[in-house]
């Protein structure tokens, strides 16, 4: 009987965590770097990435892992791709338009009225910015590309079955995202974000780690962003 109600519980606490999308982030146990070489990685990947906004299974797999430690927050990715779309480009380019990527979102308040994007493609380029929202869903919004990430850190590397990416993110350099209310992390806090990938290979298609209920606004809709919460 006792064994029966463990388990009841269990199922219960696990549907628990997924219908309000958490996503465990560890400390790290040993130094990582960033060099689009996944091997050095002892947190476990997340995914496959769904359809944003369907939840259906990709053509091409995605997986996500994220760890921290006082310093910075780490995210790599594994993108399965039989046809790489894009090239070296300088930073700061609109690379989401033209170039498979991945891309990361973060609101640290959870307040959904302006969070970072972050988005490399396969050749290491990449772009940040701050989106402010200026409508009450974020239906509409602003970009600030004039903001710069320092010292952060992002490194792609083609391998045979796709290209990888490897982030680091100061939290030291999230101070420039006005308004935000940024502090840096310890055991417990919670931020609100995702993980996305666009590929343009056979068929564009949208992907996320944790996949939207409404089909509206794209990837814009900080109300559906997963919970990263920071754990030993």
């Amino acid at each position: 009987m006792k064994l029966k109600l463990f388990y009841y519980l269990v199922l219960i606490f696990t549907s628990m965590e997924a219908s309000a999308q958490n996503v465990l982030v560890p400390q790290l146990k040993k130094n990582i770097k960033i060099d689009g070489d996944l091997s050095d990685w002892e947190t476990p990947f997340l995914g496959p990435f769904a359809i944003h906004n369907s939840g259906q299974k990709p053509t091409q797999l995605t997986y996500a892992a994220l760890s921290w430690n006082k310093i910075s927050l780490f995210i790599a990715f594994k993108c399965m791709d039989t046809k790489i779309i894009g090239k070296e480009r300088i930073n700061d380019a609109y690379i989401f338009s033209t170039d498979d990527l991945v891309e990361v979102f973060i609101d640290p308040d959870g307040d959904g009225r302006q969070y970072l994007e972050l988005g490399v493609n396969a050749y290491s380029s990449q772009y940040d910015l701050i989106v402010h929202c200026i409508s009450k869903d974020c239906g509409g919004w602003k970009t600030d590309i004039s903001m710069n990430l320092k010292n952060s850190k992002t490194i792609s590397k083609i391998v045979k079955d796709g290209y990888t990416v490897e982030i680091e993110i100061p939290f030291e350099s999230l101070k420039s995202i006005v308004s935000a209310n940024f502090r840096t992390p310890k055991i417990g806090t919670k931020w609100k974000a995702n993980l996305f990938r666009i590929d343009f290979g056979m068929t564009t298609e949208y992907q996320s780690l944790k996949s939207y209920v409404s089909k509206t606004y794209g990837f814009h809709q900080p109300k559906e962003f997963a919970t990263l919460e920071f754990v030993e």
